[in-house]
């Protein structure tokens, strides 16, 4: 790490996470292998990692510090565990290692190796996520919320596509309706009344021996699971939009933002929103950087970014676009860069860039998330 001077007995420690095991790998301060140890990823497992770590550490070494990959997925337990034992924990950055593989081989082993070379070169390294406030509990309800929405637009899917196999009596009679009508109508569908079960606690059985009376019995099964999940995302969404706005409101209150745009702003931060450096870090994390492309004469040139967090840019896209039509500023700088001869994609690249640099400003401390989200709930409660 190059801010740091290190000595020889002192220890860095690259892991390679997986979902039932960890790899890791520790090599002193001058780059030298000292061994590795491959751990289950339970408590006890992380408590045999970390004192296979210090077994190495001499009188007057150090354990420097953990390169963890994944650990927003797979190594979010260990990192966790690391930090709060003290130790500095650095996220892996997974390069395209093609050429690397072709010439040294790939394994666990090398690959915790390759994340503990990187840590100790100072390259690739983030501050990864605590995952431990408010901005996680936002995350997980959005988690619950999408998959309900998604799954109510497969039912709805699933119905239409079944309701074109019926028979054009049923068809002339449900297609005609709109889609919030056609739920209900097909949830009221009367199907066969279902047998008594054959032993206690077996689930009763439905006798579908006719076409038409099976059709209607799916249609209505597959409604009342629509209107299920829709109930279901109807909650979740109230508790976003109950955290979200308790969590940041100025941030919420941005023109054109609104709680959607505003939690997924908070879910790409994390709780611990000052561990990037700079807005144009966080315009980079939201893909929403320009990066140089020229050559020659065309030096001032530069091209689109196809990195960083896709949602959180399609985040900034809806935004730019509602205040194209309502934000006079805005208003005001598309028809003056429209006039230069730029583009509408272009500036809107412009705009999400202008934009992220807006919001960044706007996303609060971790220390007023927690307060702010405490005090709602008490009030609420």
């Amino acid at each position: 790490m190059p801010s740091m001077q290190l000595r020889r007995d002192d220890v860095i420690v690259g892991v390679d996470t997986h979902k039932d095991n960890h790899v890791a790998v520790a090599i002193d301060g001058f780059g030298g292998r000292l061994g590795d140890i491959v751990v289950p990823t339970t408590i006890a497992g992380f408590e045999e990692l970390l004192a296979f770590c210090l077994a190495f550490v001499g009188s007057a070494g150090r354990l420097i510090g953990f390169g963890v990959e994944g650990t927003g997925s797979y190594g979010v337990g260990l990192a966790r565990y690391l930090r709060n034992h003290g130790y500095d924990v650095h996220e892996i950055a997974r390069p395209a290692r093609a050429a690397e593989r072709r010439l040294a081989g790939k394994n666990d082993t090398i690959d915790a190796e390759h994340a503990a070379r990187q840590l100790l070169a100072g390259h690739g390294l983030s501050t990864p996520k605590t995952a431990d406030g408010a901005v996680e509990t936002i995350r997980l309800v959005k988690i619950a919320y999408d998959g309900a929405v998604q799954a109510r637009t497969t039912a709805m899917i699933t119905l239409k596509a079944t309701l074109a196999t019926g028979s054009e009596a049923l068809r002339a009679e449900l297609e005609t309706l709109t889609d919030h009508k056609l739920i209900l109508v097909c949830a009221a569908l009367e199907g066969p009344t279902p047998l008594r079960p054959v032993r206690r606690g077996a689930p009763a059985v439905v006798v579908l021996g006719d076409p038409d009376v099976a059709m209607r019995h799916v249609l209505s099964s597959m409604a009342k699971r629509w209107l299920a999940l829709h109930e279901e995302a109807k909650a979740h969404a109230a508790s976003l939009k109950a955290l979200t706005a308790a969590a940041a409101p100025q941030l919420v209150e941005a023109v054109g933002v609104g709680c959607d745009t505003a939690e997924q702003m908070l879910i790409t931060a994390g709780d611990n929103a000052n561990r990037i450096k700079s807005e144009a870090a966080f315009a980079k994390m939201c893909g929403a950087c320009p990066i140089p492309a020229g050559s020659g004469k065309t030096n001032s040139r530069h091209r689109l970014y196809c990195g960083g967090n896709r949602q959180a840019n399609a985040a900034l896209y809806r935004v730019v676009i509602v205040r194209m039509r309502w934000h006079q500023p805005t208003i005001d700088y598309v028809a003056r860069r429209t006039a230069e001869g730029m583009s509408k994609r272009e500036i809107i690249r412009c705009l999400k860039r202008y934009l992220a640099r807006e919001l960044f400003r706007l996303l609060p401390a971790p220390d007023a998330i927690a307060k702010r989200v405490n005090g709602e709930l008490e009030i609420a409660a």
